[in-house]
């Protein structure tokens, strides 16, 4: 018997929209499949087979996090297709800090009301971020929740499962002063500090759509920007060159994030003049908030920060360069006590 309830449906939960949404996500999530995925969307679980050859001794690596307010503008825009490259990026961002390759990545979004092609184009953005990473999407939840969210409204959030050997693991133990810090170009203000965003330009379904000069464009094209995924430049700088620390520069900008890749004997020294500090980010100075607030919330056009020895500055630059990143030598690692000095 096809299973369908009426009496769900008249409190607002439609599970035939449940299973139009799995049928139109299923080409999506094929194309991230990779040779360890053992399982189909559908199951219960998904299960994974990791390649373990050449380690000694792996360890698994997770991250997680959602999207945060940066939905709304999605949801003024009417755009939900890309969304889904944040919530990936977001975590597989953060499980590379440790030298992590990306295996297989999960979802969970929570709607108001499922309409099956929604749910199309946000799994469709989650599917071209695990395919830019390298990872599967092994399986995910959609939970239609009436009463909770809104109708046109939902909430995303997922979580990486990454690999490393642990005597290749990535921490602070190798830094030593001295040491170059690189820096590699952020999109634009990825997914942090998007209530201040929504604050300072009030944001609504018609200042988004006007264009702005400083920008080249809307301010909702500027803001839905999806956050870069550094995955593969990554992991081919740490296949040749030895990475001594890394820091995803996420939540909390410069001062939250930075120190996290240090230890308590060694600080950051960030030279403003070398930072690529993007146009989103003058405009919304320009809006009254003081530099260290800045610098406090947002990227400022530094999405990810990796520390290496100065002998192999040029050849790490050149390997990121090569990978499609747009890389600078933003700052130096000096004596201190595990804190960040922007100058």
């Amino acid at each position: 018997m096809e299973s369908f309830s009426d009496s769900y449906k008249s409190a607002g939960v439609d599970v035939e929209a449940g299973y139009e949404s799995v049928e139109l996500i299923k080409k999506h999530i094929k194309k991230t499949n990779t040779k360890g995925v053992l399982t189909d969307i559908g199951a219960f679980s998904g299960a994974f087979r990791p390649d373990l050859t050449g380690m000694e001794e792996p360890v698994l690596i997770s991250g997680t996090d959602g999207v945060g307010t940066k939905l709304k503008i999605a949801f003024l825009m009417d755009k939900h297709n890309t969304v889904g490259i944040d919530c990936v990026a977001m975590c597989v961002n953060d499980i590379i800090c440790a030298g992590a390759k990306p295996l297989f990545f999960l979802d969970y979004i929570a709607l108001g009301k499922n309409i099956p092609t929604k749910v199309e184009q946000i799994v469709s953005g989650i599917a071209e971020g695990c395919s830019m990473s390298g990872a599967a999407l092994v399986g995910g939840e959609t939970a239609e929740m009436p009463g909770f969210y809104p109708e046109d409204e939902y909430d995303l959030a997922g979580f990486a499962v990454g690999i490393a050997d642990k005597k290749k693991m990535i921490d602070s133990k190798n830094l030593q002063a001295g040491d170059k810090i690189i820096g590699l170009s952020s999109s634009g203000v990825h997914s942090n500090g998007f209530s201040l965003v929504r604050k300072i330009f009030d944001v609504n379904a018609d200042n988004l759509k006007k264009e702005v000069a400083e920008l080249g464009k809307t301010l909702g094209e500027e803001l839905l920007t999806p956050t870069k995924i550094y995955v593969k430049s990554v992991l081919a700088l740490i296949n040749q060159v030895e990475v001594h620390s890394m820091s995803h520069i996420t939540g909390g900008g410069f001062y939250e994030n930075v120190p996290r890749m240090l230890n308590d004997k060694l600080s950051a020294k960030i030279y403003k003049n070398k930072l690529d500090i993007k146009p989103i980010f003058n405009l919304i100075a320009s809006k009254g908030i003081n530099e260290h607030d800045m610098f406090n919330t947002f990227n400022m056009g530094t999405g990810f920060m990796i520390c290496v020895a100065d002998e192999d500055v040029e050849k790490s630059l050149s390997i990121l360069s090569e990978n499609g990143e747009e890389a600078r030598v933003i700052g130096e690692i000096i004596n201190g006590d595990g804190k960040v000095e922007i100058c």
